[in-house]
């Protein structure tokens, strides 16, 4: 399918330039990183940008570092990058866990992560990972820097909290102080390249804080169960306490029916992932359990 919107192509060389462009469009304007997203929403008439803002050539962008307790994940890291990054599969095992699931290997060569989040599409698999790990996003425009903690980023479908004249310069998680695991459960229909019917990422430490559990594909946005996480520091991992666990599943997620699966099995799967995926995080904080990238599903 051909792209058919009309529109004016801009390549800006550094970060002033691309943040010009944005402050001069005001919103009328369309980034492009990886394009995974974008260029099928473009070929279908989901947007009609007055411009499109290249940014594969912007330096500041392509950061992947730790620096000062923080790993910071630029604009233009791919999921590829993430995989292959040893920072990444040591301090945050759950995303990199999660960066294996998204799409094929190709797309994955593309696709960014600061995109995904951007997409914001219910199912997006990079944030229940982020969620976990209480990233925040760094936003910036020509008037200024925002830190966006990423609880607050997802404010519907394919909606965010990036202003119109901002874009993502980078995305900060903190490292885990001590000892840490966790597990990326995804639900698809058949392995390969697909969509999330549930995903759920669990992050545990040997704090005594409690696990970190966050859903996505069954609700608007990507959430933090917080009713869960609440019964679940209180409580030892008795088969009734997993049991009631499971039941606050159903007030934490509101799944739909569609094309993949109906609400009734994604709330069913929701509650069976919740018991597998605690379990295998709780196995690999003791040092056991499958290593990562194993399903558990």
């Amino acid at each position: 399918m051909p792209i058919t919107v009309d529109f004016a192509y801009h390549k800006p060389k550094d970060m002033a330039e691309a943040l010009g462009l944005l402050a001069r469009y005001q919103g009328r304007a369309q980034l492009l990183a990886g394009g995974t997203d974008l260029i099928v929403w473009l070929k279908e008439g989901l947007k009609t940008p007055e411009a499109v803002i290249d940014i594969k050539a912007v330096p500041e962008l392509k950061r992947l570092e730790l620096a000062d307790g923080v790993l910071r994940v630029g604009g233009r890291v791919t999921f590829s990058e993430l995989i292959a990054s040893p920072l990444v599969k040591k301090h945050f095992p759950v995303l990199w866990e999660a960066a294996r699931t998204v799409a094929s290997c190709g797309v994955r060569n593309r696709a960014t992560l600061a995109g995904n989040i951007c997409s914001a599409i219910p199912s997006l698999d990079g944030g229940p990972a982020l969620l976990v790990y209480e990233a925040v996003v760094l936003a910036r425009s020509l008037k200024g820097e925002r830190r966006i903690p990423i609880n607050e980023w997802f404010t519907g479908p394919k909606r965010t909290a990036l202003r119109p004249d901002e874009l993502v310069v980078e995305i900060e998680l903190p490292v885990p102080s001590g000892k840490s695991a966790g597990c990326y459960a995804k639900l698809g229909r058949y392995r390969g390249e697909d969509l999330a019917q549930v995903g759920l990422a669990v992050a545990v430490d040997d704090s005594g804080n409690g696990p970190r559990l966050a859903f996505c594909a069954v609700g608007p946005v990507p959430k933090r169960a917080a009713k869960i996480e609440a019964f679940l520091k209180g409580h030892r991992r008795t088969a009734e306490d997993m049991l009631a666990a499971q039941e606050l599943v159903a007030k934490e997620i509101s799944p739909i029916a569609d094309l993949r699966a109906s609400k009734e099995y994604r709330l069913h799967m929701a509650q069976v992932m919740l018991e597998r995926a605690l379990k295998c995080a709780e196995q690999r904080l003791a040092g056991k359990g499958p290593a990562y990238g194993e399903s558990v599903l």
